[in-house]
């Protein structure tokens, strides 16, 4: 379809105009479900649409707009500044007054505004002047403040299943008003496959894929070799269970752990091939900086993430070098998981005594009530004392002594073990003065040259 001289993208074109061509969300459309009952209680609140690339967020968001029957202004936070949203806003306002009913002001990726960014929202939309509409691939929970989360509901939609891929594309296929369907096109059933394991759940993904090959089907015939011509690159298929998904990712994981360098760069390589999607890598690779380097190169886990946010700033495949760069660092990087198991262990007690009473002294006693049954009694001030720690308790009484981090032989965690042994003598040392008491045996530096450098 051409307009005005301009190709308009089969993607754009097959975006669905009526809720029953929206496929792949049932839990949000389907009988009594949320979405559903909000569009047959004529509500029109704000909503933040939290699902992975092509699921939707934008073709839900401009059906419910449309829907309402109210006008909806679309802004990009990667592309726009918070001015041409405040600029949106104070219209909206005069919009409000004039004919009395708001506008949805749809920022797309509205994780990308900090705090103070999104903060400036929250008088519109508490007076009612707009109706908010945010997509966002990150969790709300940590990328949205939480005075505008509370003043929306979200809208989780899920990644496009391959019968959903499916089902979108036949529909291009046939549909001779917005589709290919004019062209009488066939598609093998080893390319429809082809395509949508390449889509990783990714609609727009799916019909780009789709428009290029039809172009090169020179007799109407999609075949798997004309998709992988149109893609002008070798694509490693997943099977349709996502097991190769799950092998490759744990192929890239291990190698890191076994600090080999090239059989990491190997895996990182064939899942960018595969058409993985680049920001999971990047999310693996933070997750195995802070569960498999840890304290054993504190560092791992800054490099990981600058290597997120350059890719997220450059993407492909420029970006993709940032990754590499992070997955040599993590294979050679000296290895820890003791904070990993640590925290898992005081999860753990957390889980078998979840009601375990704070210490008195450690308690904050913020009412006359509170100081005369005992709060804050005895407590220590550590800054006030030469040695900067006291010999006070702080993990409840049926804890006492438990020792959750034992920091290994690598990397800054000797550095570590040996600030441990450090403050382990000084807290020994206190108690002697305060009162003989025996010494217990701190597994953590028995035997093991703690003290070494």
């Amino acid at each position: 379809m051409e307009t005005d001289g301009q190709h308009t993208p089969l993607a754009e074109r097959m975006r669905p105009r009526t809720f029953d061509r929206v496929y792949g969300q049932e839990h949000l459309l389907g009988p009594g479900k949320l979405l559903t009952q909000l569009i047959e209680s004529g509500r029109l609140v704000s909503l933040i649409f939290w699902g992975p690339p092509g699921s939707g967020k934008t073709t839900l968001a401009t059906m419910l707009a449309r829907h309402f029957d109210v006008p909806c202004v679309f802004f990009s936070a990667v592309l726009s500044g918070i001015k041409e949203v405040k600029e949106a806003m104070a219209r909206a306002e005069d919009h409000k007054k004039l004919y009395g009913k708001p506008i949805v002001l749809f920022i797309d990726e509205i994780h990308r505004f900090n705090k103070a960014q999104q903060g400036a929202f929250l008088p519109y939309v508490e007076r009612g002047d707009v109706v908010l509409y945010g997509s966002t691939t990150e969790n709300p929970s940590f990328e949205i403040i939480a005075p505008l989360l509370s003043r929306t509901k979200v809208l989780v939609l899920k990644e496009l299943s391959a019968e959903a891929l499916g089902r979108i594309l036949e529909d291009a296929l046939t549909d001779e008003a917005d589709g290919l369907g004019a062209q009488i096109l066939s598609l093998d059933a080893e390319a429809r496959e082809f395509i949508v394991n390449y889509s990783n759940g990714d609609a727009r993904r799916a019909l780009n894929s789709l428009e290029i090959a039809a172009t090169l089907a020179g007799d109407g015939r999609i075949s798997a070799e004309v998709v992988q011509e149109a893609l002008q690159k070798r694509i490693l298929l997943y099977d349709k269970s996502g097991e190769e998904h799950f092998n490759l990712i744990s192929a890239l994981h291990k190698s890191l752990r076994n600090s080999d360098v090239d059989a990491s760069l190997y895996w990182l390589a064939r899942m960018l091939a595969s058409g993985e999607d680049a920001l999971y890598i990047a999310r693996r690779l933070v997750r195995f900086a802070s569960e498999d380097v840890g304290l054993a190169d504190p560092q791992a886990l800054a490099v990981t993430l600058h290597a997120k946010d350059a890719y997220d700033f450059l993407g492909s495949p420029e970006g993709e070098l940032a990754l590499a760069e992070a997955a040599v660092y993590l294979a050679t990087a000296p290895k820890s998981n003791r904070v990993y198991a640590a925290f898992g262990a005081a999860m753990k007690d957390v889980a078998e005594r979840p009601h375990e009473p704070v210490p008195l002294q450690i308690r904050n006693a913020v009412s006359t009530l509170m100081k005369d049954v005992g709060y804050g009694k005895d407590y220590a001030y550590a800054h006030d004392f030469a040695l900067g720690t006291t010999d006070m308790e702080t993990l409840p009484d049926r804890l006492k002594g438990r020792v959750y981090y034992e920091p290994g032989g690598m990397g800054f965690e000797k550095e570590v073990r040996k600030r441990l042994a450090w403050w382990k003598d000084v807290k020994a040392r206190l108690r002697r003065e305060r009162g003989g008491e025996t010494d217990a045996v701190d597994p953590r530096t028995k035997g093991d040259g703690a003290g070494e450098a």
